[in-house]
């Protein structure tokens, strides 16, 4: 038997240390190649480290939450033969996600064949249920920890069929399956008085987002704006559009549209696409329009980035809308495609609520938020009708920003949106 020492794996861009987030394995786990070993998370993105190699772990080199050098050991796996004593570094990382939500999701190990010498263990599920100490945090994806608190599972309570005792999804429906077969337990359990506590340290992905809130909050200036819009032209359009053209070119959502108008608006209003170095006190305005498009995911805000929307068409736009969306909430999205927007438009949908107030994603100086669209009785040439309405709440850097600019840039949206031909007049 031999030892296979990891070292950090240099991520690149000049990254000198990384933040590990979590150990997806523990101290004597039996582990496979490929299989996701831990999380890291540098300024930009969560980083999945896989094992280069199959064996037993026999010692970790750091714990959730510490700052780690490029190059320290992290972690040491017992192999067949005489292993790799010169500490190699992990192989290259499989995935990345950024901060804002940068999120880890869960994995799954591909196969590979094994050495004949090391047969891989195999993962067995024995039973749904399992026994563990109350403050035992089991190995789980940040998505299936929020499928269990929705389903009102203590996860202490699951036995995971995973590698290395993994919960997944199908053993949440295992062990509701047996809870629905012993319901035996009295009504009056849902009453019964509760004292447990939980503690979450704020590490990794959470913590990154907890910084640069507070950063943002702290640097800029916020002010917000909000303003009504009536958006029943667009929407009839919208729905037109999507009748006619839906099959072939795929359904337009909102968003687009909020872009093309975003884009059209910044050509009278340069100052609202623009960056802010407080430091080195230069605001620098730029002609290429770079979307930022916040997007929720398991574990937080992501802000994937549709480039050059200037040059795009509404379906085009939406394709890109799309595709980023999916890779940030599947945590496939590269840390080029989560940086670098010019503007942030971000939208809460259906929950969108009647106002909002959008914090900054420095250092950019101009964020729009989209609530969401709700019938009112409005008077219209004398006449009361029915209109769909939405508020768009935006917030702007007032070192950067005046007030007027920033209502007139609005106003600027508002009156594209309510006469969406406008969005298409050269």
């Amino acid at each position: 038997m031999g030892t296979h020492v990891i070292k950090m794996p240099d991520i690149g861009e000049g990254i000198a240390e990384v933040e590990l987030s979590q150990w997806h394995v523990k101290v004597g786990d039996l582990v496979v190649e490929d299989q996701v070993l831990a999380d890291v998370m540098t300024d930009k993105a969560m980083v999945d480290i896989p094992s280069p190699v199959h064996g037993k772990v026999i010692a970790l080199g750091g714990q959730p939450g510490e700052v780690m050098a490029v190059g320290s050991v992290l972690i040491s796996i017992e192999v067949e033969g005489a292993g790799n004593l010169k500490e190699s570094a992990a192989p290259a990382p499989v995935a990345a996600k950024e901060p804002p939500a940068a999120a880890q999701v869960e994995v799954a190990v591909e196969s590979k064949p094994a050495a004949a010498a090391a047969p891989r263990p195999a993962a067995v599920c024995q039973g749904p249920m399992v026994a563990r100490e109350a403050d035992e945090r089991p190995l789980a994806s940040p998505a299936v920890r929020k499928h269990a608190l929705d389903l009102g599972i203590q996860l202490r309570l699951v036995r995971g069929s995973g590698p290395a005792g993994r919960i997944l999804h199908d053993d949440l429906e295992a062990y509701l399956a047996q809870g629905q077969s012993n319901a035996s337990a009295p009504a009056a359990a849902a009453y019964a008085q509760r004292n447990d506590e939980e503690q979450i340290p704020v590490i990794g992905m959470r913590r990154k987002i907890a910084q640069r809130m507070q950063d943002a909050t702290q640097r800029a200036a916020h002010f917000s704006y909000v303003e009504e819009i009536d958006v029943t032209a667009i929407e009839e359009l919208r729905a037109h559009l999507n009748e006619k053209h839906g099959a072939s070119r795929g359904k337009l959502t909102l968003l687009p549209f909020l872009v093309r108008a975003l884009v059209v608006a910044l050509r009278d209003f340069p100052q609202m696409n623009a960056r802010y170095d407080d430091e080195a006190q230069v605001i620098t305005r730029l002609g290429a329009v770079h979307v930022g498009v916040a997007t929720q995911s398991d574990v937080g805000l992501m802000v994937p980035v549709v480039r050059h929307a200037e040059a795009r068409s509404l379906w085009d736009s939406a394709a890109e809308i799309s595709r980023l969306a999916n890779a940030a909430r599947n945590g496939k999205a590269s840390r080029d495609e989560l940086s670098g927007s010019t503007i942030t438009l971000t939208s809460l949908g259906a929950l969108g609520g009647i106002v909002s107030t959008p914090v900054l994603n420095l250092p950019e100086v101009a964020i729009v938020g989209v609530n969401k669209i709700v019938e009112r009785p409005m008077v219209v040439k004398g006449q009361v009708v029915i209109r769909k309405m939405m508020n768009l709440s935006s917030s702007f850097d007032h070192r950067v920003v005046d007030g007027m600019d920033a209502a007139l840039f609005i106003q600027a949206i508002r009156g594209l949106l309510e006469q969406p031909a406008t969005l298409f007049v050269e």
